[in-house]
């Protein structure tokens, strides 16, 4: 790498931390009448000044009904809130369907009946001045920040594409071309044909649709003001399903017979094996969702929690928070390029594990003469 290379990728990095900082830094968030990411309120009933650290960070990382990216102070004015308010879309069961943005209901705002409940900071939702039950259907942020992702894999992958069509596979590929092309062959080789076998190519498009939808969220959520759409328990719920419906999909006769009736096994050590044998079958699609939600959310915390320590070690003193300063920096920057590997890594595992368990479900019997190996998860 050149040297002006290697000084434009640390100017972008201590850019990208930066505005991390700056907007870590402010404490008003998220525009309603609820304490906002950041800040508590004072005995008089007004905004203090004291950090409080765990709705800070988890206003950063939960879901919300607006993109907010950082807030302006102004000496003796108003702060100005850098946001971009959402479509709301939520059904009500008397009143039918209502379509608003999300800049109707800030700063507590009642709207057509409906208001921003963020009592909860890890969970905002939007509830019903009736108090009848609604249905959110709304674009919040980590529901835009998918459609980008997607919009990005399919502009990735038609590129791509266009290019083979054009040049064919028979000539060298390169720039982004040549880049993919290592990761779809380390995919193959690597997952698909070792625990698929000669099935691989069936299901080749689903595993690499889960491995770059996985990855390009992972990076999305390192941008500054990105959403931690990976950290949500929700989504990998949802991914780990789709493994799980194709798990049980694929899997034969000879899975469910090892499964409910284990051959040369005592009728006395069935009772206790099949039902054992039934969880740990439930108990896969919870390792995908839960592993991919814990790192990816426990990535998040940390960064900001070494942002969170310069502002308490300056309430404390304000030389003392300075000469912090360059640890937090220094412990920061490290972490974001762990972050990186960590993003590529957790794709990596999800669609490992999930050609893993999708492989012994169509497994045949072994073989006392063929070789095999044994899989530990």
């Amino acid at each position: 790498m050149s040297f002006k290379r290697l000084f434009s990728f640390t100017v972008l990095v201590f850019t990208v931390f930066g505005s991390s900082f700056f907007a870590a830094a402010q404490p008003e968030g998220n525009g309603n009448n609820s304490p906002k990411p950041g800040a508590v309120e004072s005995k008089e009933g007004k905004e203090g000044n004291k950090l409080d650290v765990a709705r800070l960070i988890f206003g950063h990382i939960a879901d919300a009904h607006e993109w907010h990216f950082f807030t302006i102070k102004h000496e003796g004015g108003e702060p100005t809130e850098v946001a971009m308010p959402l479509p709301v879309i939520l059904y009500h069961p008397e009143k039918g369907f209502f379509f608003f943005s999300s800049s109707k209901i800030a700063d507590g705002q009642s709207y057509e009946g409906f208001k921003l409940d963020n009592s909860n900071y890890m969970k905002e939702k939007i509830v019903s001045d009736d108090g009848v039950a609604i249905y959110d259907l709304s674009i919040t942020k980590n529901v835009l920040s998918m459609l980008i992702s997607v919009v990005l894999l399919l502009w990735l992958m038609f590129n791509v594409s266009k290019k083979y069509n054009k040049h064919g596979s028979m000539k060298a590929p390169s720039g982004l071309q040549n880049f993919l092309e290592v990761i779809v062959v380390f995919i193959r080789d690597e997952v698909a044909r070792p625990y698929l076998g000669e099935k691989y190519k069936k299901y080749m498009p689903l595993l690499l649709t889960l491995f770059f939808f996985i990855w390009i969220n992972n990076l999305l959520g390192l941008l500054p003001g990105g959403a931690n759409f990976t950290g949500n328990i929700a989504v990998t719920g949802c991914l780990a399903l789709l493994s799980f419906i194709i798990i049980l999909a694929s899997s034969k006769k000879y899975f469910w017979m090892h499964m409910l009736n284990p051959p040369n096994v005592p009728v006395a050590i069935k009772f206790l094996l099949v039902p054992i044998e039934i969880i740990s079958l439930f108990i896969k699609p919870m390792a995908l969702c839960i592993r991919l939600f814990a790192n990816m959310m426990a990535g998040h915390i940390v960064i900001l929690s070494f942002i969170c320590i310069v502002f308490i070690f300056a309430a404390i003193n304000v030389y003392v928070g300075s000469g912090f300063l360059p640890v937090s920096i220094g412990f920061d920057i490290f972490m974001f390029f762990l972050e990186l590997l960590v993003g590529a890594i957790q794709a990596y595992i999800f669609v490992n594990l999930t050609a893993v368990f999708i492989g012994q479900g169509f497994e045949g019997p072994h073989h006392e003469q063929e070789p095999h190996s044994e899989i530990v998860v």
